[in-house]
């Protein structure tokens, strides 16, 4: 736990200005404060969710909770052989705070579906689907990819979430997991302007364009396995679409290399 002056700090402002590429020690040390610097959830309440919240958005959470709970045996290991490419032993110790926090989410979603008697799911198409491309080939940026564009629409999916329940252990949740997304995925597309910043300005014009027409497959899915909660949270098939597209040409702005002093 960090402190100055006997005040905990806040884990946001150890962060530096977007003029320049955060470092694997500062993104460690960001994600050791952060792990102390947590919301307040009152679990003590139980679930508090009606039977008409259930109904709308018990399916969809069973199956995003499975989706953030990787053991992330597979990204360590292509995590260290980046790393060992690049020498920056520090980005392993990174991802693997990185992975401890989503499976945190994962275990505070589990928790949340527990005490509203919702069951766990062992297995999700969409889930079996995302893993399946990830694992494809090891490779950091085909690792970094899927996952921002997936983080993007959990933007979109959790505020939805929090606006379709009254549930204070649900609303809290959703809040603490959005805070927490908002630096995974500034920690992706930074990493893939790293990963970027020595292509042709072609090759790299290229990337964007494969990024944007692959971006549709899961705002797609999402929307189909999804639609009844997002509903719930007042998303149209349009408001989603636009709120999709929005987070994601933000994140794509900040992947440019010619956005960071090197």
């Amino acid at each position: 736990m960090l402190h100055t002056s006997g005040v905990l700090m806040n884990p946001h402002k150890l962060l530096p200005t977007l003029s320049s590429i955060t470092t694997s020690d500062e993104w460690y040390t960001y994600y050791k404060a952060n792990a102390e610097f947590q919301l307040e959830i009152p679990w003590k309440r139980g679930a508090e969710i009606t039977e008409a919240e259930q109904n709308a958005i018990a399916d969809s959470l069973a199956a995003w909770q499975l989706g953030e709970t990787s053991d992330g045996l597979h990204l360590v290991a292509t995590a260290q052989n980046y790393a060992q490419r690049i020498k920056d032993p520090r980005y392993v110790d990174v991802i693997e705070l990185f992975i401890k926090e989503e499976q945190r989410h994962g275990g505070d979603l589990g928790r949340f579906l527990d005490l509203a008697q919702i069951p766990r799911l062992q297995r999700n198409w969409g889930d079996t689907l995302f893993r399946k491309i990830r694992y494809a080939i090891p490779m950091i940026e085909i690792w970094t990819t899927p996952v921002i564009m997936v983080e993007t629409l959990a933007l979109v999916y959790y505020k939805a979430i929090q606006n379709a329940t009254n549930s204070p252990v649900l609303k809290q949740l959703c809040q603490q997991i959005l805070r927490d997304e908002v630096k995974h995925i500034r920690f992706q597309y930074e990493r893939l302007a790293v990963l970027h910043k020595n292509r042709p300005a072609w090759l790299r014009k290229l990337t964007y364009l494969m990024q944007q027409f692959l971006y549709y497959v899961p705002v797609i899915l999402v929307w189909i396995g999804h639609h009844r909660a997002l509903k719930a949270g007042g998303h149209s098939f349009k408001s989603y679409w636009r709120d999709a597209w929005v987070k994601m040409n933000f994140a794509w702005e900040r992947m440019k290399p010619e956005r960071y002093q090197w």
